[in-house]
This record gives C-alpha cells, sequence and structure tokens, in this order.
C-alpha cells in the first residue's frame, strides 16, 4: 500500500509536462487494449465463420441454395462477412454474366474473379482495421515516455541549482517521477506490439485462405460455364 500511495504520490507531483505525457501514454494504453480485445474477438468470429461455411460449401451443397440461404440471413440483419462474402460475390457476378450469350466461359470466369478479388480487398481491410493504431501505440510510446522522462530529469535539476546544498534525496523524486514516464511507454508499448504482430499474422493467414478459396471457386466457375455455354451450343 505505501508503494502504491508513494507512485500515486510521484504522479500528481509530477511537473504538469510529465502528467501531459503520462496522460497521453495512459490513454494510448487503454485504446490499444480494447482494440486488442476487439481484434482478437472479430479474428476469432471470421476463423468460426471461415471453417463453418468451408464444411457447408464442400458438402455438396447446390451453389443457388447456399446462395440463397446468405440473402435469407443478410435479410434478417445478419452480416455476410468473410468467405462467404467472396463466395456471394463471385456468385452474383457469375449467374449476371452467363445471362450475356455473347460473353464466352474465359470472360464470365474472369469478371467472377475481379468481383471476388474486390470482395477480398474490402474483407483484408476488416481485417487490418486497427492494426494501424496498435503499430504506432507500439513504435512511439518508448519515445513519448523518454520524452517525459528527459523532461522530468531536466526539471528536477534545474530545481538543484537554486537548491542551498545538493543531495540525492534533493533531485530522487523528481528523477523518480519522470522514470515512471518511461515505465508507462514501455507498458503502452509492448502489449501493442505482440498484439500487433500476432494479429498481422493471422490476417496473413486469412488472406492465403481467401485466395486459395477464390482458385478453387474459380475452377468450379469454369467448368459450370464451359458446360452452360457447351449446353446453349447444342441447344441452338
Amino acid at each position: 500500500m505505501e508503494e502504491q500511495l508513494s507512485l500515486l504520490e510521484l504522479v500528481w507531483n509530477a511537473s504538469f509536462t510529465v502528467q501531459l505525457v503520462m496522460g497521453i501514454l495512459l490513454a494510448a494504453s487503454v485504446l490499444s487494449w480494447y482494440m486488442i480485445v476487439q481484434r482478437f474477438i472479430y479474428l476469432r468470429n471470421a476463423r468460426d465463420e471461415a471453417y463453418d461455411f468451408e464444411e457447408r460449401f464442400w458438402s455438396g451443397i447446390d451453389l443457388s441454395q447456399l446462395y440463397r440461404e446468405g440473402s435469407e440471413r443478410a435479410a434478417e440483419g445478419h452480416p455476410v462477412l468473410g468467405m462467404e462474402s467472396i463466395f456471394r460475390a463471385g456468385f452474383k457476378e457469375f449467374s449476371r454474366l452467363t445471362q450475356q450469350s455473347e460473353m464466352d466461359s474465359e470472360a464470365v470466369v474472369e469478371g467472377s474473379r475481379r468481383a471476388m478479388r474486390v470482395a477480398m480487398l474490402r474483407e483484408e481491410e476488416r481485417l487490418e482495421r486497427h492494426l494501424a493504431f496498435l503499430a504506432s501505440v507500439g513504435s512511439t510510446s518508448p519515445y513519448i515516455g523518454l520524452f517525459g522522462t528527459v523532461w522530468g530529469i531536466m526539471h528536477s535539476f534545474r530545481g538543484l541549482a537554486n537548491a542551498t546544498q545538493a543531495t540525492l534525496a534533493t533531485v530522487a523524486p523528481g528523477i523518480s517521477e519522470a522514470l515512471v514516464a518511461t515505465a508507462m511507454g514501455l507498458f503502452a508499448a509492448i502489449p501493442a506490439v505482440l498484439a500487433y504482430n500476432r494479429f498481422a499474422a493471422k490476417v496473413e493467414v486469412f488472406s492465403n485462405r481467401y485466395d486459395t478459396f477464390a482458385d478453387e471457386f474459380s475452377s468450379i466457375l469454369y467448368r459450370q460455364a464451359y458446360a452452360l455455354r457447351r449446353k446453349e451450343r447444342k441447344a441452338g
């Protein structure tokens, strides 16, 4: 309790500049922890949704039925994200282009791939949300804390110049409050750096999964487009 009180006293008695630095670091730490928790929940849900969709997709279900199920959930207010969003973008464009008889199979599939690519970029933006802030906190917090430390030490020695007797007890409180700023900078930076590295690796995994799914789905669409065009040529 005495150590806690002495620490609070150091913060309370610090100079305005050091207190401002501590306030900035405290706000950055709180925001980064909020974003860490939010990103953790979002990425976990995205992983579960990807597994569930892949299981339905490769179960042999009709693609039109799978698309209708997603449309029904979207009509009920459930967001369609992740891999299913990529599927819906590609299948919607495929359905639209196949109605144009003048387009060959390659053009139909290429149009579907472009639509899936746009959907993938949007999903990657959602996955990478807040990561830039975590990177900024991790890279700048130690320097902000160091600035508070340097300012606090400078303030202490400037006050020492006006003292009649120079002792360690005279400058110790100022140096201690300055070092608190460095500690707060590290406290804000370390979790942000660890979380950023972890989440960036997860985003890379998701991006690779999305690319693989888009290639596999494009192959399926190409076979369907080729079969549809061949049937139309025979009927014509």
